[in-house]
């Protein structure tokens, strides 16, 4: 029993020498489990969407379009593994994933009110996300802030 306090008083100590006030919980506790399961939705239905709209639908009436929803589901698939990951590299990888879509969804957003033409229907993106409730713009925005929040040297 006395050998319980002591082992914490050791952490508490070792904790204020480092810096730390409490230790933090990772990425996947809490919002991170919501954000990890938002995107595991977003996964599976633009994933699934596009593989339909691909061999069940008339691929060139709207190539473009069906190929950006496909590239929007893989995306999410690897964003949805690497935020709920936390082996190393993880972090950086989830980092890239979690840009790429904010980049994606930023350019195919704006060219879809620029260039409508070229897209024949809606794309995951198309519009900032319209058809999915702008969540596809909204999403990256707090993927970001919630990976910057918890960057710490278990996850890089």
């Amino acid at each position: 029993m006395s050998e319980k306090p002591r082992n914490s008083r050791i952490i508490q100590a070792a904790q204020a020498r480092s810096g730390d006030k409490a230790p933090r919980p990772g990425r996947t506790t809490g919002l991170g489990r919501i954000i990890i399961a938002v995107y595991g939705v977003l996964a599976l239905s633009a994933t699934v969407r596009a593989l339909y709209q691909i061999f069940f639908r008339d691929f060139s009436e709207a190539p473009l379009a069906y190929l950006l929803s496909l590239l929007a589901g893989l995306v999410y698939i690897l964003a949805t593994f690497t935020l709920s990951s936390a082996k190393p590299g993880a972090w950086k990888l989830s980092l890239f994933a979690v840009s790429f879509e904010l980049l994606g969804v930023l350019v195919v957003g704006l060219l879809s009110f620029v260039l409508p033409d070229h897209f024949g229907h809606d794309s995951v993106w198309s519009y900032f996300g319209k058809g999915y409730g702008y969540i596809p713009l909204l999403l990256p925005l707090i993927g970001l802030w919630w990976l910057f929040r918890n960057r710490n040297e278990r996850h890089v």
